[in-house]
């Protein structure tokens, strides 16, 4: 039996079925192993890992620890109450914006790779090529986020490390903006967003695409991007102090396990600490060489519960109602048995947003999309139900071919 224990119940002889921590953040080059000694238990709470599952069928077991079905309900049960407030208002349709996200993603990709050349030449970053590009992906997110949100979830491992800070700089946009702040607070942020892995060019390419777990001393190089961004980025005068402050402390956690300073609590600014879980975000959900991206469903349930060690548990339960419980893009399943992509989340209700509906489970068959609106009763555009996010590849489906209006 699997089961959800506290790292500080770990013994010599348990088997760790799952380390509960995004893959950055562990020290093992493997998820799945019985705990030999007490230094791999000392390694595990010096990485700040605060709770793992074991298989109480392949180890030793904890008696009075809950069933992992048991603590993911109990997650789910939470998550219904967050989800009960209210989500953003859609200014511009999905499908309009759709062609100008696109454009935008393309362009944003590669302005990244520029600044990425000129770090590792050691040349002065031109933010002056880089503002024109946050104030287009701060417009489109105002427009309509889905958009660009769902087409950043498309990467490649050629392309990860410039779409992952693009990815970033539009999810910290969209979250600053939900949160209501000032606009000049909104493209600091967004520009901080694009710049945040700056460091990563001093990164030899060899540990920065390596298709397998980092060693211990690669990953001490790793952890040094954060710092080398700062120092690369501070020596341009037209970089704010907020965009500084993200490049440094985005691997910040509220525990104090971070990197590079350390910080704990609320030393952390407040926006280094949104741009830490839009990161994690971000990060899990891409697929990598050797790791296979969480659905975003699934990856927000994760950050739900390392908020409560890691993160700031308001601002993760802020950043869900802004991206949406099932983030546009999620491929879900619905009660009827139908697969169905979410196109809009719901402006009151998270867990009843619109999807387009593309495949019948029960005969194994694409049928012709629809949009429904899960909100809404039987007879009235609507009439069904998710009862679960799923991955594409269980259904060999693509959803984003179906993210579009049906009809549109």
């Amino acid at each position: 039996m699997l089961k959800k224990v506290d790292s500080s119940q770990l013994k010599v002889g348990m088997y760790i079925h799952d380390l509960s921590c995004d893959w950055m953040t562990h020290p093992f080059v493997r998820n799945r192993f019985v705990i030999a000694s007490q230094e791999e238990i000392n390694k595990i709470l010096k990485a700040g890992i605060h709770d793992v599952v074991i298989d109480a069928s392949k180890g030793l077991d904890v008696q009075d620890a809950p069933s992992l079905d048991e603590a993911q309900a109990a997650t789910e049960r939470e998550l219904e109450e967050i989800a009960k407030a209210p989500a953003r208002i859609i200014k511009t349709s999905l499908g309009e914006e759709l062609k100008r996200a696109a454009q935008i993603r393309h362009q944003a990709a590669g302005v990244v790779r520029n600044v990425m050349a000129d770090a590792r030449l050691g040349k002065a970053i031109e933010i002056g090529a880089v503002q024109p590009v946050v104030q287009n992906i701060t417009e489109s997110i105002l427009r309509n986020p889905g958009a660009l949100l769902g087409l950043l979830r498309i990467k490649t491992k050629d392309d990860y490390t410039f779409l992952h800070s693009v990815s970033v700089c539009a999810l910290l946009v969209a979250f600053a903006n939900a949160r209501g702040m000032p606009e000049d607070i909104i493209r600091e942020a967004g520009l901080g967003g694009l710049l945040h892995d700056t460091g990563k060019a001093l990164v030899p390419d060899a540990i920065l695409n390596k298709p397998g777990p980092l060693t211990d001393e690669e990953f001490a190089i790793i952890k040094k991007h954060p710092m080398d961004g700062f120092n690369i980025l501070k020596e341009s005068p037209d970089v704010p102090p907020l965009a500084l402050d993200i490049t440094r402390h985005h691997h910040e956690r509220r525990d104090g396990t971070g990197y590079p300073d350390k910080l704990a609590g609320d030393d952390i600014s407040e926006m280094a600490q949104m741009a830490a879980i839009v990161d994690v975000y971000d990060a899990i959900t891409a697929d990598r060489v050797y790791h296979k991206g969480l659905p975003a469903a699934a990856a927000l349930r994760k950050i739900y519960e390392w908020s409560k060690h890691h993160f700031n548990q308001q601002l993760v339960q802020e950043f869900m109602r802004c991206v949406g419980i099932y983030p546009v893009g999620t491929l879900v399943m619905l009660e009827s048995g139908r697969l169905g992509v979410v196109i809009e989340p719901h402006e009151t209700n998270l867990l009843a947003p619109k999807v387009n509906v593309f495949f019948n489970t029960k005969n194994n068959v694409y049928i012709k999309p629809e949009t429904i609106d899960l909100s809404r009763g039987l007879g009235f555009g609507g009439g069904d139900k998710i009862v679960g996010h799923e991955s594409p590849s269980k259904w060999q489906v693509d959803p984003m071919r179906f993210l579009t209006l049906a009809g549109s």
